[in-house]
């Protein structure tokens, strides 16, 4: 087998996840820029800070039709130039109005993107290490995530106050950078959307989308880059066409058939609660959380998060297809129910109990270690895995709606909790926690060095057992 060339169409591919994380992250360091020159209402802000979120729940609500029917490659394309199109226009938009039309042509990128490239890289993986090559796909995000912080970071520490004073008489380069920064900020995004747009033309579509769609001879060429031997290429072409059982490409219609309806409500389940066991929460709210927490630093705090957050999904790279997701979830969930709780404890009773801030900081890092290293790696790796062939983009799209309303919810829910109490949310986050892991327990096969053909054999084996 050609690893190489698998792992460089998995690196490509992950790129979308970069952008995600840097489309999503990017905007932490511009809202106080942008509420001020816009005279924003409170309201106004959180659309601002929203609107992508609602880009998003369209992208994934079109993404898998959209990559069923134009392949997976087109799909990324498209992604990529709505990303391209999104930071460009944030930079040289005129109006606020244009401002958030450009951020929501952004979220539709990210729901597409966070869709179709870890579907891609599962189609082009060999089953033994699928989960480390999905997974490649979280870390992305998770680099995107601090790439963002640093770009916020640069140019906040560039901008020249005496060109701030004179900003009728600047260009519109040196507005970029100093009276209006968050041109910058969100622009420096268009320099890796190109990237991952042009690079997408060197890798080529999914082999098994190819033999969904009756396109043997193309999809025999690129199993022919990764194979070595004509009977490899040959065994994964027949593996493929024998778990369509001579079917023609899926529908809408079919993911309502019981043994596929039980695998999307499941996934969809996964993805939603995930997003209520305090993920985004953690990662949107930081700087709110440790600055009512008393901390004197609360953004260094959270540079510590983000750091944590990409050191252990790399951790989770390498041990995911040798400790199994389900294993994974198990240690990783309980372990996040400990940290939310004694959270929760040092709001409620941190001073009656002397407990300082580096009880709070070592808990809430430990969360988010446990977190990174479970739910957030595996969640993606489970959806683009969990589905028959010839719907995997419809259903995996149904699965990542749930996900991106619940992402939606919790963004605009988190304010109002912790002005409810501060110590309650973090026991509801950990209550949330609980399903989660009784669904995986009792409901997700798992599904560490399976091929995708034997996944969907053990979903339709389910539904068979249903009728006997």
């Amino acid at each position: 087998m050609n690893m190489g060339y698998v792992v460089f169409m998995t690196i490509v591919a992950a790129l979308g996840g970069i952008l995600f994380g840097y489309d999503t992250a990017v905007i932490s360091g511009t809202t106080e820029m942008v509420k001020s020159q816009f005279a924003l209402s409170d309201m106004r802000e959180g659309w601002y800070v929203g609107c992508a979120l609602i880009g998003s729940i369209c992208g994934v609500a079109v993404a898998g039709a959209m990559s069923d029917k134009l392949g997976r490659k087109l799909t990324m394309l498209i992604a990529a130039a709505l990303f391209t199109i999104s930071a460009a226009g944030c930079a040289v938009c005129g109006n606020f109005d244009w401002l958030v039309a450009y951020r929501i042509i952004g979220g539709v990128g990210i729901g597409i993107v966070s869709i179709v490239s870890p579907i891609y890289i599962s189609e082009v993986s060999p089953a033994k290490v699928r989960g480390t090559l999905v997974s490649l796909y979280q870390l992305a995000v998770t680099v995107g995530f601090l790439l963002a912080y640093l770009a916020n970071w640069v140019i906040d520490s560039g901008i020249n106050p005496e060109l701030v004073a004179s900003a009728n008489e600047l260009t519109l380069w040196q507005r970029m950078f100093n009276s209006e920064a968050w041109r910058g900020m969100l622009g420096s995004e268009t320099l890796p959307a190109l990237l991952f747009f042009v690079i997408i033309f060197f890798i080529p579509e999914s082999p098994k989308w190819l033999v969904v769609n009756k396109k043997l001879s193309e999809a025999a060429r690129v199993y022919g880059r990764i194979y070595r031997t004509e009977e490899e290429v040959k065994a994964e072409i027949a593996t493929t066409e024998e778990s369509m059982g001579g079917e023609k490409k899926g529908s809408w219609r079919d993911i309502l058939k019981p043994g596929i309806f039980k695998a999307v409500l499941i996934g969809s389940a996964i993805a939603i609660l995930g997003q209520f066991m305090g993920v985004n929460a953690v990662l949107y709210y930081g700087p709110k959380i440790f600055s009512e927490a008393g901390f004197d630093n609360p953004m260094f705090s959270t540079v510590l998060v983000g750091v944590v957050n990409m050191v252990t999904t790399i951790l989770a790279v390498f041990i995911i297809d040798k400790v199994g997701r389900k294993q994974l979830i198990y240690w990783g969930v309980s372990g996040m129910i400990l940290c939310l709780v004694c959270i929760a404890v040092y709001f409620q009773w941190g001073a009656l109990l002397g407990l300082g801030n580096g009880f709070m900081l070592t808990f809430f890092l430990a969360y988010v270690f446990c977190c990174a290293i479970s739910i957030s790696a595996i969640v993606f790796v489970l959806l683009s895995e969990m589905y028959p062939n010839s719907v995997r983009g419809r259903a995996m799209s149904i699965a990542g709606f749930a996900l991106w309303i619940g992402t939606y919810l919790i963004g605009q829910l988190t304010p109002v909790l912790l002005g409810w109490s501060q110590s309650g949310t973090f026991f509801i986050f950990a209550l949330m926690c609980i399903p989660y892991i009784l669904i995986m327990w009792r409901l997700v096969p798992e599904t560490t060095g399976r091929s995708l053909e034997e996944i969907e054999e053990y979903w339709n084996s389910q539904d068979r057992k249903k009728k006997h």
